[in-house]
């Protein structure tokens, strides 16, 4: 090999020596790394944070509904040359007032039950979020377990071809083989060694896979744990991904607050009532109360507000027809992780007894070679067999355990509570309660500071 090889195959060696250890006090397990990954997840971080600005979307439509107090102050100056009557030229005054929309067709109110029906729909897209995190996770782990069998398969490979060519060599020096035979272990040999490269560049690729979807590298490996529950039939996980799935449960709120916002277009049409009540002081202590009750409503806009209103019927169609298409996808989602399912656990059962009769195959081939019956080429050619066997069971083994926690994602179960992980999760409801009410800073300040302190990394 050049030497750009050998230290790579050095380098991916040792890591697969040492993730490979069995038997290590602190092996990582299945479980740990989807723990890691939900906890260093920065999609989830990201995510997380735009259900909090949704969060403030309530506190901000809730504002409207109160009354809104404004100060102001004026100042002027009159250059007394310029002044008519030569008065004074300076002035001052101040004036408090408070605003309140008395009625306005329920548009307000409309307005707060729509962005709290959005914050329900961002809560169900972050749920989504995390089954992808999670899902990353067990597929990252399963490739690098699936890998480091490959390289061990390797190393064995390539222990077995070397003893192989040695003794042809023997048997060449007594003339039972001939050169050719000697070339043909020779070439096996340079074809496993090559193999096994590819084998260790493959794990290499899977560590770096494990600590973009973990957050960090893998340590030793522990084993697959096993396998979650799944429902018996396709059938029965579409029954469950129809009230469960979040991609669903997005959508109805969605329709929700496009049938809210097709109401708010239609109140927008009618009249609006305002009260007012201020008081003013200016410099000469001149001071007074006044108040207004201001009815208006627009009579002509050049079409604008029944466009509002068409628009908003076409967003409700919409978003009705996104849902009916959303469950579609979802029970497409179910039947082709399900199949997945099916497939892997079929070429599983296939891999065991394709094991078994490549391993017969061998040692009978073996035993034949040595009484004269079989060639050289004939003895890889049947361990080549038996080792593409292996390898192909190893994949198996990892695809079904990857297709398991596909048939929970596509359920909507593919949570860490559904898991059962047993660590603390995020909750929604802390920063959304801190908020909602819409409390002032200078009150509530410090609540929302360890509301926020509290969130932190879960």
């Amino acid at each position: 090999m050049s030497s750009f090889l050998r230290y790579f195959a050095g380098t991916a060696l040792s890591a697969s020596l040492s993730l490979w250890a069995c038997g290590a006090a602190q092996a990582e397990t299945l479980t740990d790394a989807l723990i890691a990954a939900y906890k260093n997840s920065h999609l989830l971080d990201q995510n997380r944070a735009l259900l909090r600005a949704a969060d403030e979307d309530v506190a901000q439509a809730l504002a409207t509904l109160r009354p809104v107090l404004a100060f102001a102050m004026s100042g002027a100056y009159t250059d007394p040359a310029s002044a008519a009557n030569g008065g004074q030229n300076t002035s001052a005054s101040a004036e408090l007032t408070a605003t309140l929309t008395v009625f306005d067709g329920g548009q307000n109110r409309l307005a707060l039950d729509a962005t709290k029906e959005t914050v329900l729909a961002t809560r169900s897209a972050l749920i989504g979020i995390e089954q992808d995190v999670l899902l990353s996770a067990v597929q990252a782990y399963m490739d690098v377990f699936a890998a480091l069998q490959n390289v061990s398969l390797a190393e064995n490979n390539t222990r077995l071809i070397s003893e192989e060519l040695r003794a042809t060599e023997d048997r060449f020096e007594v003339g039972e083989v001939t050169r050719t035979d000697v070339s043909l272990a020779q070439s096996a040999l340079a074809e496993a060694r090559s193999n096994l490269v590819a084998a260790q560049g493959a794990l290499a690729t899977a560590r770096e896979s494990y600590k973009l979807a973990v957050g960090h590298y893998p340590d030793t490996l522990s084993g697959i744990p096993n396998l979650p529950s799944v429902p018996t039939s396709p059938e029965a996980a579409r029954a469950v991904a129809v009230q469960t799935h979040p991609d669903i449960i997005q959508a109805q709120h969605n329709v929700t607050v496009a049938e809210l916002n097709l109401a708010r277009a239609k109140a927008a049409q009618g009249p609006s009532v305002t009260a007012s009540v201020g008081y003013q002081r200016d410099d000469n202590s001149d001071e007074g109360v006044t108040g207004q009750v201001k009815l208006s409503q627009t009579i002509y806009a050049g079409g604008r507000l029944y466009a509002a209103e068409r628009q908003a019927m076409a967003n409700v169609q919409a978003n009705r027809a996104g849902l009916l298409q959303t469950v579609r996808l979802v029970e497409l989602d179910v039947g082709n992780a399900w199949s997945g399912l099916a497939v892997a656990r079929a070429q599983l059962g296939a891999s065991d007894q394709r094991i078994e009769a490549a391993q017969l195959a061998f040692d009978g081939t073996k035993e034949e070679a040595r009484l004269g019956a079989r060639t050289t080429l004939d003895v890889l050619d049947a361990e080549q067999d038996l080792l593409d066997a292996r390898t192909a069971r190893v994949q198996a083994e990892a695809d079904q355990y990857t297709a398991v926690y596909s048939v929970l994602s596509s359920m909507g179960l593919l949570t860490a509570k559904h898991l059962g992980l047993g660590i603390p999760t995020y909750d929604p409801n802390a920063y959304y309660n801190a908020v909602s009410s819409a409390p002032p800073k200078s009150l509530q300040g410090g609540k929302l500071d360890r509301v926020l302190q509290s969130i932190g990394r879960n």
